[in-house]
């Protein structure tokens, strides 16, 4: 089943969210904490991404033009609207941190270079290993985020399993017109692209700073662009 590894990680993120809200009773200075805790440890996942590039010139380009697109199509506005509808659906308006958990959570989830290469194994070879070993990753950094942002993280199972479900479903066509060397190198520019944008949602945790992230997931886009221009350049 194509979709099994992506459906396992949807799961366990509703799972690890469930038993996180067990814990939600826990006192504000403790949770406090744990926030900064858990942004500390984002923050140095961000920077051990950051280093995967092999080029990053391209990692710049890409935020910085990912960030203009973002800006303009106001994407970030729109993912917190999104967030804001769901508060309302649960009938918990006023409720900021559904939003909050909601937003935080997709964007953890869903950047980094697991999620596309374990759903192209899952719908290419018919192998989840990968995406499960994300899963239980997701699983336990739920319980932690829903302890702390509350039950909103449940609902970023919807946007990851829409995004890993759509690259297993085209996997092969993907792997028919994408030579290897250039999915190698669009692999490594993405997590370094997607650690720097890890990196900012760790300075949010912590209160240092309210970057925007979302405004610059475009530049995920702009890194495949960029790779291709590169890898075709290269080989004329």
């Amino acid at each position: 089943m194509v979709l099994l590894g992506t459906l396992v990680n949807g799961a366990l993120i509703i799972i690890g969210t469930l038993l996180g809200k067990l814990l939600q009773r826990i006192p504000d200075k403790m949770k406090a904490t744990v926030m900064s805790a858990i942004g500390l440890a984002v923050v140095v996942l961000g920077l051990q991404m950051g280093f995967q590039s092999t080029n990053y010139l391209i990692v710049i380009l890409s935020l910085v033009i990912g960030a203009v697109i973002g800006e303009w199509i106001g994407l970030d506005d729109k993912l917190n609207a999104v967030g804001r509808w769901i508060e309302r659906k649960a009938g918990t308006n006023g409720d900021t941190s559904i939003s909050q958990g909601f937003v935080t959570a997709t964007l953890i989830f869903v950047i980094g270079a697991m999620s596309v290469i374990g759903a192209l194994d899952s719908g290419i070879r018919g192998d989840h290993q990968v995406l499960y070993t994300k899963s239980i990753i997701d699983g336990f950094t739920s319980i932690i985020l829903a302890s702390t942002l509350g039950v909103g993280v449940l609902f970023s199972a919807v946007p990851v399993v829409l995004y890993q479900g759509s690259i297993a479903l085209f996997a092969t066509q993907i792997d028919r017109f994408v030579p290897d060397a250039l999915m190698d190198s669009f692999i490594a520019e993405m997590t370094a692209t997607g650690g720097v944008m890890i990196f900012a949602i760790g300075l949010n945790l912590i209160g240092i700073t309210k970057i925007r992230v979302a405004n610059l997931l475009p530049g995920i886009l702009v890194v495949a662009a960029i790779v291709s221009l590169v890898y075709w350049y290269q080989g004329l």
